[in-house]
């Protein structure tokens, strides 16, 4: 009876294990693959666009116009897909046109009017 309680607890185990590690190869691909240009989202959901790539350890990030910081490379979360492919797919889908709004607006209250 031990041995097969024993297999049935190193079994999950032993598969958390497998999947953690393919996760951490892959964020170490990610990582190693950042250069300048790329357009990334931070873990903390921050986008930015790649300034400097030439450390090990950290990476420039330009936030904004001029606008560049300093990030741990550990702390991007995934390249972001630029805006031109997203353009592209857009312009391939058909226009069309929203329904109008049937909705009506109220009349503002009125808080200092005595009765």
């Amino acid at each position: 009876m031990f041995p097969l309680l024993l297999v049935l607890l190193a079994v999950p185990l032993f598969l958390s294990a497998r999947k953690q590690k393919r996760a951490m190869a892959e964020q170490q691909q990610l990582q190693n693959s950042l250069e300048a240009g790329d357009r990334v989202m931070t873990t903390s959901g921050l986008y930015g666009t790649i300034a400097d790539a030439s450390d090990d350890t950290t990476i420039d990030i330009e936030i904004a116009d001029g606008v560049v910081t300093t990030w741990l490379r550990a702390a991007i979360r995934e390249k972001v897909i630029e805006t031109d492919e997203v353009d592209e797919t857009e312009d391939e889908v058909e226009e069309t046109t929203a329904p109008e709004s049937t909705a009506q607006i109220a009349e503002p209250l009125e808080h200092d009017a005595k009765k």
